[in-house]
């Protein structure tokens, strides 16, 4: 694990919100279970994250970036994605070990070369950027091959914090689906990476799915223009990251059954295929690295039946740190909390949803039919592509997810946002459509009870 002093070590809490009461017979136990990570190295609300001696975390970033023939068109494209990596290399941390990957139809070694990795110093940084400046574009795209260099690379040193970053501008055609899936698999846990498509001839769910896999963030830079900006935004980001492999441990008693378990803020990422076994009745589910953070999750729980004025402990959610690779011992437990189940007469009491869930449930819905909306578009199916994203639309306007209410009306015309009452726009730009399918799953917190 990380290499840093107890006092640097970030301070994670855990916050259940639920309603417990269930009527007689009873079985489906829903909590939004909050997780947050304060303290840690950070210093400040600045941009670059300092630490005082010893305290860093070890750190590697690997940058990918996409140079085949087709990011020359246009010129400016190329010439933004090396003033992003630039901008990238800059925001490093000093100590920090990086790489830079050249991607096309096959990977190859950008800086520092020779299968390792460098580490972070106004020299390398200079050398890097000049490593960068005699980059050319051409060849195909096979995104698995840059996913398996930066596992090598990153497998060269011993950071505790593995990050990637990678930028695409096209589909992966020179790999099939099968051998991206396979590269995923292989690289799985094994570090995070963020995903970003430049342009509009890439394929929204190939860097959806990237980033999803590997539990990294994903969005268009439709404007080569912007990506300098979003590079230094993502590399800030990985740097302020302390500690790496959380888990989400849930334990839950005999006769008990963990219907789903996923993240609903910032964004929707389902979780429940992802559980590897715990011991006896529990099971982890990855949340990767973090930093000065908070997420949501929403577990549910399916418990044995029971009568009235029973009561039972329906899960305990845990946030579980392993032993240092090669080191023995049990997980550190961060942080917990209780899922509890109350059964009760009282039909105002068991009948009443709690907020967060409630919040949360549209949430997941917004981000599904918005998918279902836009895939019902694209086959023709007006009738179903007017109904899904009408239904967003009212989705979005209740829960006040102000940021996606705008991304829909620029594929619909909003006759009434309360009950959802669409139509679909004749024209719509690519962009608009990509940016609005690209950041579907993004969430909006739900506003807590006072």
């Amino acid at each position: 694990m990380a290499n840093f002093s107890k006092s640097s070590v970030p301070r994670f809490a855990v916050e259940v919100y639920q309603n417990e009461f269930l009527p007689e017979g009873g079985r489906e136990v829903n909590a939004i279970v909050t997780v947050s990570s304060t303290g840690g190295g950070t210093q400040g609300s600045g941009t670059r994250h300092t630490y005082r001696a010893g305290e860093a975390p070890d750190a590697a970033v690997v940058v990918m970036v996409d140079c085949s023939g087709s990011m020359e068109y246009p010129p400016t494209k190329m010439r933004n994605a090396k003033d992003a990596t630039k901008a990238a290399v800059d925001t490093l941390r000093d100590g920090v070990s990086f790489a830079v990957v050249a991607g096309t139809h096959v990977a190859k070694e950008v800086y520092p070369g020779g299968g390792r990795l460098a580490t972070a110093s106004p020299e390398t940084r200079e050398q890097a950027k000049a490593a960068l400046a005699k980059l050319t574009s051409g060849g195909g795209t096979a995104i698995g091959t840059w996913l398996r260099l930066a596992d090598r690379l990153f497998d060269s040193g011993d950071a505790a914090i593995r990050h990637g970053i990678l930028l695409t501008d096209g589909r992966n055609e020179h790999e099939s689906a099968e051998d991206l899936r396979a590269a995923l698999d292989a690289v799985d846990g094994r570090y995070t990476c963020d995903a970003r498509g430049v342009g509009t001839d890439w394929e929204v769910k190939e860097v959806t799915q990237i980033a999803s896999a590997l539990l990294g963030s994903a969005d268009i830079v439709a404007d080569p223009a912007g990506l300098a900006g979003d590079f230094t935004r993502m590399m800030e980001a990985a740097m302020g990251k302390e500690v790496a492999d959380v888990g989400l441990r849930l334990w839950t008693p005999m006769g008990a059954e963990v219907r789903f378990v996923k993240q609903v803020a910032p964004t929707v990422e389902e979780l429940t295929g992802r559980r590897t076994e715990a011991g006896p009745r529990a099971g982890d589910y990855p949340t990767g690295s973090w930093g000065d953070e908070s997420r949501d999750y929403h577990v549910c729980v399916e418990v044995p039946a029971a009568s009235v004025g029973q009561e039972m402990l329906a899960a305990r959610v845990s946030l579980v740190l392993p032993p240092a690779e090669g080191a023995e011992g049990a997980p550190q437990t961060l942080a917990q909390g209780l899922v509890r189940a109350v059964w009760t007469d009282d039909m105002a009491a068991s009948t009443s949803i709690n907020p967060q869930v409630a919040h949360y449930t549209g949430q997941a819905e917004l981000a599904q039919v918005i998918q279902q909306g836009l895939d019902a578009r694209k086959s023709g199916d007006i009738d179903g592509a007017t109904a899904k994203l009408g239904r967003a639309v009212q989705l979005a306007s209740a829960s006040g997810n102000a940021d996606t209410a705008k991304l829909l009306a620029k594929v619909v015309d909003v006759v009434d946002a309360a009950t959802g009452t669409v139509r679909l726009k004749a024209k719509v730009t690519e962009a608009d459509e990509m940016t609005l399918e690209t950041r579907s799953t993004k969430t909006v917190r739900v506003k807590k009870q006072q």
